[in-house]
């Protein structure tokens, strides 16, 4: 007796090959456009949750396309009803970049073909944080980023006049109050935690849709009508635990940088108080690239790293003391960016 295959088993389209996405929706990310189209609603409108909406920036003349479907599987969860999904596990190989958290969860992103699958189940759509954040966003920046050669960086990004500074910095070093701080000042803000930069241009794009801002970061805030939409904002539980507001910034008042930056200077923050006549100290070249290799090691290690150490270490750097109240901070960076004498 033969073994039937378990594909010549499954009926005429096991892998679903011919299945027709009837939703589709165009977005842009990172300067370049996009085709997301999938047959389930809920988990289209996760990546529109993402990315609709944001000022659509333009690095090249002729930015190249991309292609993104989301498809929703039935798969029983590996995860405890009313529990976090487990971590996505990041594996390459053969060109394809993948995150998978389980045989109903995952991401493929083949950079060369300009193209991502991402699976999502039921169980996972039920946890739209996870899956917007882990697999939607990852893929789809992921996906932008290489297929653009761009550098990406953690870091805030805040500009004015067109001119952007980079601010670095571990995860609670300050960078989204900082941001907070220059929005409601009226810089425009580009990213609060990710930033990316074309080689060619030294120009700065990023996706400037959420906040993620402690409780405590808006202390030093009066109050305000911009106030008092982070506080009506939904929370969030980060896999450390902390619980942060997620403040849509597409709704704010403020100013969303409608370009990209050119980027102007890159600053790292520091835990040292400043002094009344010290808040950016200058870097030399050696203290930067050592400073950015450390504190920036997944960039480092792609291709374009060491032309982008070339470009930015002819730009100047200073290490951002700690002010008593981040008004004076981001008033320094304003000044810088405007070409006005700082407090160094």
């Amino acid at each position: 007796m033969r073994r039937r295959s378990a594909i010549t088993s499954t009926g005429s389209d096991p892998f679903g090959e011919h299945e027709r996405a009837s939703l589709k929706r165009q977005l842009s990310v990172l300067g370049a456009p996009f085709t997301v189209e999938s047959s389930n609603s809920t988990a289209l409108q996760l990546a529109i949750d993402a990315f609709g909406g944001l000022p659509r920036h333009r690095l090249r003349t002729k930015p190249r396309r991309f292609q993104v479907r989301l498809v929703c599987i039935e798969h029983r969860s590996t995860w405890p009803r009313g529990g976090d999904p487990p971590r996505p596990t990041l594996t390459s190989g053969n060109g394809l970049l993948c995150a998978t958290v389980d045989a109903g969860n995952f991401a493929i992103i083949d950079v060369a073909q300009a193209r991502a699958l991402v699976c999502i189940s039921p169980a996972m759509l039920r946890l739209p944080y996870y899956a917007r954040y882990e697999l939607i966003e990852l893929a789809m920046v992921t996906l932008a980023s290489r297929g653009q050669s761009l550098v990406p960086l953690h870091a805030a990004c805040i500009g004015a006049n067109g001119s952007g500074v980079m601010l670095m910095g571990q995860s609670g070093a300050g960078k989204s109050t900082l941001a907070l701080h220059a929005l409601a000042g009226g810089m425009d803000l580009l990213s609060e935690d990710s930033a990316f930069v074309c080689l060619d241009t030294l120009r700065v794009t990023g996706t400037p849709n959420f906040l993620h801002l402690s409780p405590d970061a808006t202390g030093f805030l009066q109050e305000s009508p911009l106030l008092a939409r982070i506080r009506c904002s939904p929370t969030i539980t980060r896999r450390s635990g902390a619980r942060k507001y997620e403040v849509d910034l597409r709704g704010l008042p403020g100013t969303l940088a409608p370009a990209p930056l050119r980027l102007a200077a890159t600053v790292f923050l520091s835990r040292r108080a400043a002094s009344p006549k010290k808040t950016l100290e200058p870097l030399g070249r050696r203290a930067l690239l050592t400073r950015l290799r450390r504190e920036q090691p997944y960039a480092a290690g792609l291709e374009g790293w060491r032309k982008f150490e070339q470009c930015i270490a002819r730009l100047p750097a200073y290490e951002l003391l700690r002010t008593s109240h981040p008004d004076g901070a981001v008033d320094n960076l304003r000044r810088l960016l405007l070409g006005k004498r700082v407090s160094a």
